[in-house]
């Protein structure tokens, strides 16, 4: 299927409208002209019929037609014409007809009532011309009774006219839609010269100049929104583009490691006998190796699936000590191994989340301030409530974490220091599940370290009525 160019699509709309609007001027032009002739010729021929009989009240109809026949003829001026002179069922005394029209019956209006254009008949003829015809009654001089007129005539000389002026209204019509058409193909091809002046400034942008924006100096006013689109969309895409390298990157520098010291143990115990506890050793190693690479790659798929546009999440009224008591006495055993204490310090708070969610993101949140607390320190757990919604927070004691690390801890594969205890057992992906969790419950998430005090929060709205 061929598809037309908008300049093509406007040029043709213009010459529509362009003949509709000549061609129903020129419509009403022709009816306005032939109504005009059609009143000029029943006024002619009424006047010549009130001529012959105001002729005829004064003189002696039969002498009169013995010494000038041809009068008659000469009064109607036209060869169509038709005029008949007859006393009531008696033999025409004369009959003009030189196109041998058949003459109609018609009531003749009567000799002492006054002519006008309503006695005047319209009838056609056997090709379709119109024919128009006046019957009158005429008192003469003489004692004969009343003398009745017919005249009539054929309009072939106006249907001509007519049939002219149809050619002429549908010949003009055509030429200024033509016309219209190529004058409106230049304006709209110039009028959009901005518009391919703007495709070809986005189809030279790639992935090597996405940093390129398209510029607004000299665009109309319409295409203002378009480019600012358009320059909207270029930044997502280069913020999600950079995002997407990044993680890509990081991604292969954490996954080298685990395949490099898997490579290495089986290469070294390949290369020689091993006894049986040496073979043990490795495969428990590799084992450990493996479960990180596991946890990596469903920690991927979850991000994956969480930051989907159509992933819907079950909102509930959640009480925030049953489930700061519950991560907490899931976190004992590890809290106990470096003698850290769990306190938490909370009121009456509910929050709207979907539980397991809710879990996920506070276990993360305690793993992270468990792996990096110092030893014998205290880990807090706390809520605030609010008109707008409900603050959790993880605080713990440990080393501080430079504010230019801040805001980038909810990245993927972020560390803000790989060197920091417990960063080896870590790959970068628990915050990150963290943010998604959050931007599933349209909230807000953050983090302050100072005086070596760290403290993550996470902000769930309020819901008004069930979710």
């Amino acid at each position: 299927m061929m598809r037309r160019s908008l300049v093509a699509r406007l040029a043709l709309l213009f010459a529509l409208i362009a003949f509709v609007v000549i061609g129903a001027v020129g419509t009403a032009l022709y009816n306005v002209l032939a109504m005009q002739l059609e009143r000029r010729d029943d006024a002619a021929l009424v006047t010549r019929v009130d001529q012959i009989r105001t002729l005829l009240r004064d003189v002696d109809l039969v002498g009169l037609i013995h010494q000038k026949p041809e009068l008659f003829a000469n009064m109607l001026g036209n060869r169509e014409a038709l005029l008949v002179l007859r006393f009531p069922g008696e033999v025409p005394l004369i009959e003009v007809n030189p196109g041998r029209s058949p003459v109609p019956e018609v009531r003749p209006v009567g000799a002492d009532s006054p002519l006008s254009l309503d006695a005047v008949q319209h009838l056609q003829a056997a090709d379709g011309t119109p024919f128009i015809v006046v019957a009158a009654g005429a008192r003469t001089a003489g004692p004969q009774p009343e003398l009745q007129i017919i005249a009539g005539r054929l309009m072939t000389e106006r249907s001509r006219l007519l049939r002219s002026y149809r050619g002429q209204i549908l010949l003009v019509a055509c030429g200024a839609a033509l016309l219209l058409a190529l004058l409106a193909w230049l304006v709209a091809r110039r009028g959009l010269l901005p518009l391919r002046r703007l495709a070809e400034q986005t189809g030279a942008i790639g992935m090597r100049n996405l940093s390129v924006r398209i510029g607004a100096a000299g665009a109309p006013q319409e295409l203002l929104p378009l480019i600012d689109s358009f320059n909207a969309m270029l930044d997502r895409l280069e913020r999600g583009f950079t995002q997407l390298s990044q993680v890509s990157a990081d991604m292969a520098h954490d996954l080298r490691t685990p395949i490099g010291i898997l490579l290495g143990q089986t290469e070294v115990a390949l290369g020689q006998p091993r006894d049986a506890a040496y073979y043990e050793k490795l495969l428990g190693s590799n084992f450990e190796e493996l479960q990180r690479l596991s946890r990596m790659t469903d920690n991927m798929l979850y991000l994956a699936h969480a930051e989907h546009a159509g992933n819907a999440i079950e909102r509930k009224a959640l009480a925030v000590a049953d489930e700061f008591q519950r991560i907490c006495e899931y976190f004992e055993g590890p809290a106990d191994e470096r003698a850290i204490r769990l306190a938490c310090r909370l009121g009456a708070a509910t929050v709207w989340a979907d539980p397991m969610l809710l879990r996920r993101a506070l276990a993360n949140l305690l793993a992270n301030a468990v792996r990096h607390a110092d030893a014998g320190s205290e880990i807090v757990l706390s809520a605030e409530a609010s008109a707008d919604g409900v603050t959790l927070a993880v605080e713990n004691h440990g080393a501080t974490i430079a504010p230019e690390h801040l805001g980038r801890l909810f990245d993927r594969f972020y560390r803000a220091d790989a060197a920091r205890a417990g960063s080896a057992g870590s790959n970068g992906l628990g915050l990150s599940i963290v943010r998604s969790i959050m931007t599933q419950h349209q909230g807000r998430w953050g983090a302050a370290s100072s005086a070596g005090v760290t403290r993550f929060s996470l902000f769930f709205p309020a819901v008004s009525g069930p979710a």
